[in-house]
């Protein structure tokens, strides 16, 4: 359940939608599933989401990428890959069903050099690396 949670969280800040921790619980339970504020804060803590403020009011987002490869990023590919392969310029990563997107919008938000694109099913995704680079170099970063 903290799984799916987080991931439904992370769509709403990836797309700029989460407004309050309040906002976020109706939102979760708008999906069919039932949180506290205090089990959103953990959740956001944990995404490493903070407030800022927009155009309107406040709001919450993803912090941007503190270096190349950003705390974001590792702690996805931490947290949610669970086997990888490469195969010529492509690497493939599995995971747990319904994050692939998640470890997808956190590679193509870091920018990786070589990185050419990213397609994300529900539970696997391909990251298509530049001809001139090994895919296994990439992959290794991407771990790292």
């Amino acid at each position: 359940m903290k799984q799916q949670r987080q991931a439904i969280l992370f769509e709403l800040l990836t797309s700029g939608q989460l407004l309050s921790q309040a906002d976020a619980v109706t939102q979760l339970s708008a999906r069919g599933i039932e949180a506290t504020q205090a089990t959103v804060s953990r959740d956001l803590e944990d995404l490493g989401a903070v407030r800022v403020r927009s155009a309107t009011g406040f709001r919450y987002a993803l912090p941007s990428e503190t270096s190349r490869y950003g705390i974001s990023l590792e702690r996805v590919m931490r947290e949610y890959v669970v086997r990888t392969a490469t195969s010529g310029n492509l690497i493939v990563i599995h995971t747990p069903p319904g994050h692939a997107s998640i470890v997808a919008a956190a590679i193509d938000r870091a920018e990786v050099p070589g990185v050419v694109g990213v397609v994300a099913g529900d539970d696997t995704l391909f990251v298509c690396i530049d001809e001139s680079k090994s895919a296994r170099s990439i992959l290794s970063k991407l771990l790292d």
